[in-house]
C-alpha cells in the first residue's frame, strides 16, 4: 500500500495491443509519441528528426504519407528507425496498403476521409498481413458528413458515434488490433468525448488535444486536457500537438506523465522561481543544468533552491539538493542529508558529476 495514497492514479485496464515491440494498453506504461514535420521522402532529414525524438524519449513516431514517394521512403525509414513507425494516412487508402507493406507498425486512418467499406477492408487486410495495428483517428474537424449533419456541429456525442461506428466496421473484418482517438482543439470537447468513449469501449485510447497551438498555449492546453483525463485513469498513449519543434512535444508529454507519477525518466529538477534572497542565479543555473543533464535517462531527483527558506525542506525530499547561502557558496545535500558547502562557481560541474555518478550507481545495482 502506498504511503501517499492521494498520489495514486487508478488506470482503467484496457485491451493490450502491440505497435511493433511497444505494448499499448493493459497496464503497460503510457507511451509518448510525436510526428515528424520533414518531407517524408527526404529520408535523411526524416531519420535525423526521428533520432532526435528518440533521444528525447519518444516511444513511437508518426510519419505523414501523403504520396507514393513518402510510402516508398518509408521502407528505408522503418528499417533504420529505433522505434516503431506509425503511418499517417488521409484520403488515399492505397498509401495505407503501401505503408503496411513497407514496414509501418501502425496505420493511423481518419474515418471521415478514408473512403468506402471496400477500401477500409483492403486496409485491414494489409494490416493483418503485415502484423500492423490501426488507430481510428476521429477528429472534430473532419467528421463524416452524415454524422455532422445529424449533430449539426462537433460535440462529444458526434465524436464517440464516429469512433463506435468505425470500431464496428473494423471488427466486422475480424480485426481488433486497434486503438482510438477522439481529438478536438477544444479542451472541454476533448475531455467529454474521451470520458464518454472510455465508458463504451475497452480498446486502448490515444490521447491528444489536436492543433493546440504554439509552444506556450499548446503546452498549457495539452497539460490541462491530458492531465484531467490521465487523473481519471484514461489514456494509454499520448501526443502533445504543438506548432513547434516536435522534440518539444516529447519533452512536454514526458513532463506531464512525470508530474502525475505515471512515468519516470531522466532528472526531475525542483527549483524555485528566484527572488532577492537567492544566493546564486537560480534561473541561469537551472537552464544550464537542463542542458547538461539532458543525456541522463535514469530517474533522479534534484532540487535547486536559491535560499534557506524552503531549500532544506526540498533537499530532504530529493536525492541531490542545493540550497543557496551566502559569501559565494551553497549547501549540498545528498539523499536529504546535509553534506558540505560548495563554491557557487563550481556548482554546475559538481552537480553534473554527482548526477552521473548516481546514475552509474543505480545501473550497477
Amino acid at each position: 500500500m502506498s504511503l501517499r495514497p492521494y498520489r495514486d492514479i487508478i488506470r482503467k485496464k484496457t485491451k493490450e495491443i502491440k505497435v511493433g515491440d511497444v505494448k499499448i494498453g493493459g497496464l503497460n506504461p503510457i507511451s509518448v509519441q510525436s510526428m515528424t514535420n520533414t518531407i517524408t521522402s527526404d529520408t535523411f532529414s526524416t531519420l535525423k528528426q526521428i533520432e532526435n525524438l528518440v533521444n528525447e524519449g519518444a516511444d513511437l513516431v508518426r510519419i505523414s504519407c501523403p504520396d507514393k514517394d513518402s510510402t516508398k521512403a518509408l521502407k528505408e525509414i522503418c528499417k533504420q528507425s529505433e522505434v516503431p513507425i506509425i503511418a499517417d494516412i488521409h484520403f488515399h487508402y492505397k498509401r495505407a496498403l503501401e505503408a503496411a507493406d513497407n514496414g509501418a507498425k501502425c496505420l493511423r486512418i481518419n474515418p471521415g476521409n478514408i473512403g468506402s467499406k471496400n477500401k477500409l477492408s483492403e486496409v485491414i487486410k494489409a494490416a493483418k498481413n503485415n502484423d500492423c495495428s490501426i488507430r481510428i483517428g476521429v477528429n472534430a474537424g473532419s467528421l463524416e458528413k452524415d454524422i455532422l449533419k445529424k449533430f449539426r456541429e462537433p460535440c462529444p456525442e458526434s465524436l464517440v458515434e464516429s469512433a463506435l461506428r468505425n470500431i464496428e466496421l473494423i471488427e466486422e473484418n475480424n480485426f481488433n488490433n486497434i486503438k482510438i482517438s477522439v481529438k478536438s482543439s477544444d479542451v472541454f470537447l476533448s475531455i467529454a468525448a474521451y470520458r464518454q468513449l472510455s465508458k463504451k469501449t475497452d480498446y486502448p485510447l490515444h490521447l491528444g488535444i489536436t492543433e493546440s497551438g504554439s509552444f506556450i498555449p499548446g503546452s498549457v492546453k495539452s497539460s490541462i486536457g491530458l492531465g484531467i483525463l490521465l487523473l481519471d485513469g484514461i489514456g494509454d498513449t499520448l501526443r502533445v500537438s504543438l506548432s513547434d519543434d516536435p522534440v518539444k512535444e516529447i519533452k512536454i508529454g514526458n513532463e506531464i506523465l512525470k508530474s502525475l507519477n505515471l512515468r519516470s525518466r531522466g532528472v526531475t529538477i525542483i527549483s524555485c522561481p528566484s527572488c532577492a534572497r537567492q544566493g546564486f542565479d537560480v534561473i541561469k543555473t537551472v537552464k544550464k543544468l537542463e542542458d547538461e543533464l539532458s543525456h541522463i535517462r535514469t530517474p533522479i531527483t534534484l532540487s535547486i533552491i536559491g535560499c534557506v527558506v524552503n531549500g532544506p525542506g526540498e533537499a530532504a525530499q530529493t536525492e541531490i539538493g542545493i540550497t543557496g547561502g551566502g559569501n559565494g557558496s551553497s549547501m549540498l545535500y545528498l539523499s536529504g542529508i546535509q553534506n558540505k558547502k560548495i563554491d557557487n562557481k563550481d556548482m554546475i560541474s559538481k552537480i553534473v558529476s554527482l548526477v552521473e555518478k548516481k546514475e552509474k550507481e543505480i545501473k550497477d545495482k
